[in-house]
Formats: C-alpha cells, sequence, structure tokens
C-alpha cells in the first residue's frame, strides 16, 4: 500500500515560522517520522511539496500514473481555503484523500474555517501535529481494507 503525502506552500519553512503554531520540527523530520510511522503500519510513502498550486494539481493527478499511489495525503496549506482548482483535481482521481493540518484551524483565524478541497475528501484531521498525518495514513489503510 502506497501514500503519496502532498504539502503546499510555505510548509517548507516549517521549523522556522510561527513556531507558536506549527512548532519546531522541519518538513524533513516530519517526512521522515511518517515514513518510519508508515513503514511500520505496512505502507510505502512518497512526498511532494510545492509553494506553486499548478503543481499541487499535477501531483493529485499524477498520484495513480506516476506515483502509484494508493491514497494521498494533502496538506494544502492556505490553498485549503480557495483553490478550486485543487478541488477539481481532487475530484478526478478515484483513490482515498484525507486532508490533514498540523494546527487546529477551526480555533484559528475565520478564513481558515472554510475548506473548498474537503468535499473531495474521505476525511480531514487537523490540531494534532504531525499526527495528523499518521492519523490520514491510518485512516486511508483503514479505507483501503474494509
Amino acid at each position: 500500500m502506497k501514500i503519496l503525502v502532498i504539502n503546499g506552500p510555505n510548509l517548507n519553512m516549517l521549523g522556522a515560522r510561527e513556531k507558536e503554531v506549527y512548532g519546531e520540527r522541519t518538513l524533513a523530520d516530519i517526512n521522515a517520522e511518517v515514513a518510519a510511522f508508515a513503514a511500520a503500519n505496512g505502507m510505502d510513502t512518497e512526498f511532494f511539496q510545492s509553494n506553486c498550486e499548478g503543481e499541487l494539481c499535477e501531483a493529485v493527478q499524477q498520484s495513480v500514473s506516476r506515483y502509484k499511489a494508493d491514497g494521498i495525503v494533502l496538506n494544502a496549506g492556505a490553498y485549503t481555503h480557495y483553490s478550486h482548482a485543487l478541488g477539481d483535481a481532487l475530484a478526478c482521481v478515484r483513490i482515498p484523500k484525507v486532508e490533514v493540518h498540523i494546527s487546529n484551524v477551526h480555533a484559528r483565524e475565520e478564513f481558515r474555517h472554510v475548506s473548498v478541497l474537503a468535499r473531495n475528501c474521505s476525511g480531514v484531521i487537523c490540531g494534532f501535529g504531525a499526527d495528523s498525518y499518521k492519523l490520514a495514513c491510518l485512516a486511508i489503510k483503514n479505507i483501503l481494507t474494509k
């Protein structure tokens, strides 16, 4: 079982940005932690990060063909709240998709309370730090093994 983990804009700045919100771990730290967790639970992972909306859409579109993924874990960052293009890309792909956020977006600014991606995902997990990614991997595994 292979999970494609896609991270959007500014997540490459983890460890340096808003540590009070996102913590001190870098994206590389989180990716390594998620990869180890996934492997211990019988899953392979591949990671992709971009600050560009079109590149994120292409990664989603190519999730099955290029990445051979069985599921997608997506932290789209700010694109979560207004990228209808990314939402349309998610609708095109018929594998489980879980939207994740490191912080609890519902405890933050009002604009973060609305996701235009969630309707095209199997579920949304937020507020558990890097564990949000791990929980999403488990959710996809559960969906695929039912």
